[in-house]
């Protein structure tokens, strides 16, 4: 008989900047009390800079912002989902003058693999992989 997957965690936010503080708290309330505090950390970092570009550039007001997270593979997993078509600019394509961009950034420099996947219906998931240590 195959072993069953873990479930996903699933979170719903109101397109709202306070929604990526709302999403830390939830991400860190749900991890296993084992997992270390370094990685907790960029975890945190990781969630609030994804939920923060989807309430800013991928959701409208009256919209809703999506974070999945889920172990695999030696990684913890995080989907950070709106309906905008609009897809992040990478990192070194950003002008470097620029006052805001660098939340990729740190994603990137965290993140074992990161990338952009569009929804079946309407809009775009973020989705990065940090490694367990």
């Amino acid at each position: 008989m195959p072993e069953i997957p873990v479930v996903p965690a699933l979170w719903r936010f109101p397109a709202h900047p306070a929604s990526a503080g709302r999403a830390r708290r939830a991400l860190a309330d749900w991890l296993p009390k084992d997992v270390p505090e370094r990685l907790c950390e960029e975890l945190a970092l990781v969630t609030s800079e994804l939920v923060t570009n989807a309430v800013r550039y991928g959701a409208g007001s009256d919209e809703l912002v999506e974070l999945v997270a889920w172990p695999a593979d030696g990684h913890y997993w995080l989907a950070v989902s709106d309906p905008g078509d609009a897809r992040p600019v990478p990192p070194g394509r950003r002008d470097p003058q620029g006052e805001s961009g660098r939340g990729l950034l740190l994603v990137e420099a965290l993140a074992a693999a990161w990338g952009v996947r569009p929804r079946p219906q309407r809009g775009k998931s973020v989705v990065a992989g940090l490694a367990l240590p």
